[in-house]
Formats: C-alpha cells, sequence, structure tokens
C-alpha cells in the first residue's frame, strides 16, 4: 500500500499546481452545484456542500462563484444541472480503475471515457465489477518533518482515526467518513494544517505493478482520466515503486 499511499500525496502536490493555473476551478465549481443540489444549499447540514466549499476556498475561489454555484444548485439561479455518474474497469497490469464524473450528457462523457480508457491500454467494465474493491474513507495529509510520531499517532487515534501512515516526510491520516472533520480539527489543534482533507476510495486490496513501461503505461492512463472535465475523481488498486512514482511526478 505504501505506493499507493505516496501517490496520494503527488497527486494533492499537483493539484496544487492545477489550481494554480486555474485547471481545477470548473470542477470545484461543479462539485459545489452539484452538493447543493443533491443535499440542499446549507453547509451545516450537507457535509458534502461543507467540504466542496473548504476545498473551492482553498483553491482560491472567489466567495461569489462559490454562492452561485451553490443557488444554481438548488435553482435559485438558472444553470446547467450536473448528474453523477461512476465508471469501472481495468488499466495495464490488471489495475482496477473507479472513476466518478459529474456530467450533463451521461452519453457523452460515457462514450468519451470509453475511448479514454481504450486508447491508452485500458478497457471499461460493467456496473459494480471494481466497486467491490474499494471502500469510502476520509484521507488527510500533512507534512511530517519535525513531527513527534507517537503524538501524531495517539492524537489523531483519540479522534477516531482508523490509521496513520508517515513515509518520509508526509503522514496520511485514513478516518471513517463520519471521523474526518473532528479527525482534521484534531490535527488544527496540535498547529497543524492538512495539505489536503478529503472523501476519498481507498483500496482493500492492491495490485503490484513492477514492470516500468507498464507502470508508465498505468500512471499515463490514470493522469488522462483525471484531467477528462467532467472526472471528479479517479481511484486505482495500484502499488507501484516509489522510483517510478518519483520518476513520472517529476516529468
Amino acid at each position: 500500500m505504501a505506493g499507493h499511499s505516496k501517490w496520494a500525496g503527488i497527486k494533492h502536490k499537483k493539484a496544487v499546481v492545477d489550481a494554480q493555473r486555474g485547471k481545477l476551478f470548473s470542477k470545484l465549481v461543479r462539485e459545489v452545484s452539484a452538493a447543493a443540489r443533491i443535499g440542499g444549499g446549507n453547509p451545516d447540514g450537507n457535509p458534502r456542500l461543507r467540504l466542496a466549499m473548504l476545498k473551492a476556498r482553498d483553491a482560491n475561489i472567489p466567495k461569489d462563484n462559490i454562492e452561485k454555484a451553490i443557488k444554481k444548485g438548488t435553482g435559485e439561479l438558472p444553470g446547467v444541472a450536473y448528474e453523477e455518474m461512476v465508471m469501472e474497469g481495468y488499466g495495464p497490469g490488471g489495475v482496477a480503475i473507479y472513476v466518478e464524473a459529474l456530467t450533463d450528457n451521461k452519453n457523452r462523457t460515457s462514450s468519451e471515457l470509453r475511448n479514454l480508457f481504450t486508447t491508452h491500454g485500458g478497457n471499461l467494465a460493467g456496473a459494480n465489477s471494481v466497486a467491490w474493491l474499494f471502500q469510502k474513507k476520509g484521507q488527510i495529509v500533512v507534512k511530517a518533518k519535525g513531527l513527534d510520531e507517537d503524538k501524531l499517532l495517539e492524537t489523531v487515534l483519540e479522534a477516531g482515526a482508523e490509521d496513520l501512515v508517515v513515509d518520509g516526510d508526509q503522514a496520511t491520516v485514513t478516518t471513517s467518513p463520519q471521523a474526518l472533520e473532528p479527525v482534521k480539527h484534531a490535527l488544527q489543534a496540535l498547529g497543524l494544517a492538512p495539505d489536503s482533507a478529503e472523501l476519498t476510495m481507498i483500496p482493500s486490496t492492491t495490485v503490484r505493478v513492477e514492470a516500468p513501461a507498464q507502470a508508465k503505461a498505468l500512471l499515463g492512463l490514470l493522469d488522462v482520466l483525471e484531467e477528462y472535465e467532467d472526472t471528479q475523481h479517479v481511484y486505482a488498486n495500484f502499488d507501484i515503486p516509489d522510483a517510478i512514482l518519483a520518476e513520472h511526478a517529476g516529468a
């Protein structure tokens, strides 16, 4: 799982760069709108909306844009109604891939995602073919340099965390969806500002991909799936050697 855990940190760093370039703007606004449509426009009673708003603010999206997205979601303002959809498949090495998307045209998105899979060495599979391999969890990433690991572990476990993995200068905390915010607040009480705090899908088992060509092909597929405009999240159950991950991240 170490290779997969490290990928969470790499993805976060990439997201920061993408946010600076404005590439995440539309995806984050779309998530705010969809969360408001599904659970209502009050973040106090809608955890998904609360989290979406925090991520949007972290990406420096203006408050007015966030408020407009909420109103479009609740119908107070005219706007596109985005629907949730999931696509499941496999990538090079037999790695399971789970894609969450928000779209205003499911047929178009389905066709375009299918094309991305097939042209980058993967293939789509039927509904629920890989979903059972993943569990919805909270995941918090913090800088671990100079931290007292025992104190950190004690703090997050008392707050309801399930696991803590320290890898180099990065600490990844796993929680139940319900414990995400309490654990985040406990870390903040320690004076730690999480690099990221989000709901994610954690694989119950992983597939080791050691052949460099196969691993690079898989990472290339995951990249194009994440960059597709209708994609919100991409999850995969791979375990790739750190050296290959580092090389890909620096490319």
